[in-house]
């Protein structure tokens, strides 16, 4: 693909089903080919930033974040201004979503003002309310149980590192949380296969993994939870593994650490995967805890480029969903 945004503008978008606009609030309101898209999508604003940069000219976008943020804040805000729009940062204590002031009426304020809402929280119920308030479109920067952004940037750097999705092998080691439950519509979508190991109690949420169960048979993908790293690594393309206590967990980190002590990703571990299985961290890390510094600092980590395809990731999907609406 080549030349100026809009020859190409049209075969972009992420038409609307009902309604007058789309938001990305989880992976599984995406077809198998929408998501294809924003890869390809992604892939090409890496590959030709020039081409999109008067793309969002005159559009602003709301990060309405509850949660701190490092990757997903500048990868929006900075994402935003290279297509030639603007990002407009609200903190916690600017807008006190249910608190200050009703998540809908927060929602038909910032519709006025902007073009789209980026929304960082904890429910999904929040992001949901804010979704059917907001006239404009409304993306998922992270809540409790889901994290698409980062799930697309996995899939980007997987897609980038092996020449394909289909058929590879991804285990995920640790907690089932909003990092597991996005891989799961993601390689669903995708045709991977993904085994899911974490202690017992502490697997996926079981409404996550039947949807994602629903879509795996069209793809051909094949999607386990089970309780064994071990087991889970062996043979591996790619080996995954995140916190073991996410933001609002912190009273669980005592706690949390004896459950998954088994769980660390190591040396030792790794080599249970194929000889040149990458490794996957979504960041930050707890280092000496879910992983080693040998690991995350290794040859095989890719999660240097995991947070820089955050960002191609973010322009994809400004590009999807704000080109619907008028300036």
């Amino acid at each position: 693909m080549s030349g100026t945004f809009p020859a190409v503008r049209e075969q972009w978008r992420l038409r609307p089903r009902q309604g007058a606009k789309r938001d990305l609030l989880s992976l599984h309101d995406l077809t198998v080919e929408e998501m294809e898209h924003l890869l390809r999508l992604a892939a090409e604003v890496k590959a030709n930033p020039g081409a999109f940069r008067h793309a969002l000219q005159g559009r602003s976008l709301a990060l309405v974040f509850e949660k701190p943020s490092l990757r997903t804040r500048v990868t929006f805000e900075v994402g935003m201004a290279q297509l030639g729009g603007h990002a407009v940062y609200l903190a916690p204590a600017d807008v006190g979503l249910g608190r200050r002031e009703s998540v809908r009426d927060v929602a038909r304020n910032l519709g006025r003002w902007v073009q789209g809402i980026v929304v960082r929280t904890f429910g999904q119920k929040i992001l949901e309310e804010m979704a059917a308030a907001a006239p404009v479109p409304v993306i998922n920067a992270l809540t409790d149980l889901l994290h698409p952004c980062q799930a697309l940037a996995d899939l980007l750097t997987l897609q980038q590192h092996r020449g394909r999705l289909q058929g590879l092998r991804l285990a995920y080691v640790g907690d089932g949380n909003n990092v597991a439950h996005s891989l799961l519509h993601a390689a669903a979508r995708a045709g991977m296969h993904l085994t899911v190991a974490s202690p017992s109690g502490y697997e996926p949420d079981a409404a996550i993994l039947a949807q994602a169960l629903e879509v795996a048979p069209t793809t051909g993908a094949i999607l386990r939870v089970i309780h064994d790293p071990t087991e889970a690594v062996r043979d591996a393309d790619a080996v995954y593994t995140d916190v073991w206590t996410s933001m609002g967990q912190e009273s669980e980190s005592e706690q949390r650490r004896r459950v998954f002590a088994s769980y660390q990703v190591n040396a030792d571990l790794m080599k249970r995967a194929k000889p040149d299985a990458l490794f996957l961290h979504c960041l930050p890390a707890h280092r000496g805890e879910e992983v080693t510094d040998e690991v995350l600092d290794g040859p095989h980590s890719v999660v240097l480029d995991q947070a820089e395809n955050r960002l191609y990731v973010a322009k994809a999907v400004l590009l999807a969903l704000l080109d619907e609406v008028t300036a």
